[in-house]
């Protein structure tokens, strides 16, 4: 991406919404999981692993693409430590959309469960069933998932602050169509 562009690409913002959405809905997916043992159990989790997976393959697509198109730059006005936590924050972010899923696959396999995605994709297992291995893998992703959702919420909150308090162009940057372009009003 140009120095000039002060959008994502494209392909870019349709990736980060369409995430987002799936993201949101794999953390409440997660959360019903965990607390029901209602008869939607079996089917939440076969919605929570495809979807992981799903989730797996489009993040390595976005990484592509970032390297690909870059990103715009944030304000020069930022201060330095603003700027900072947004790096480190987006840095945090695809960490966590890489390793949740891997989590995720791992605790199913050391627990010898079949991953099967979409009915007929069989996944095969790269552990060895350990049931020590799936408490380990079962807790981590289980409290890295609220570390994630924490994540997301202060992700959340950025943005709004960015769209509604600062209206600097870094909301509109990711947005999916063009914001109308809003001055503060005259004092």
């Amino acid at each position: 991406m140009s120095n000039a562009s002060h959008r994502f690409a494209p392909i870019q913002r349709l990736l980060h919404w369409l995430m987002a959405a799936c993201i949101i809905a794999m953390l409440f997916i997660g959360v019903g999981m965990v607390s029901s043992v209602a008869p939607t159990y079996l089917p939440l989790i076969l919605i929570h692993k495809t979807l992981g997976v799903t989730l797996l393959a489009l993040v390595v697509i976005r990484l592509a693409l970032r390297l690909h198109y870059g990103a715009p730059p944030l304000p020069a006005d930022l201060p330095p430590a603003i700027k900072l936590g947004a790096q480190l924050s987006h840095l945090a972010l695809y960490g966590f959309m890489i390793v949740m899923p891997l989590l995720g696959l791992g605790m199913l396999w050391a627990a010898a469960y079949p991953v099967v995605l979409y009915g007929r994709i069989h996944i095969p297992a790269l552990l060895p069933q350990s049931d020590r291995v799936h408490t380990l893998l079962w807790n981590a992703h289980l409290y890295l998932g609220f570390a994630f959702f924490a994540l997301v919420l202060l992700h959340l909150a950025a943005a709004l602050f960015h769209a509604l308090i600062r209206r600097d162009g870094v909301f509109g940057a990711i947005a999916l169509f063009p914001l109308r372009n809003r001055t503060t009003p005259a004092e």
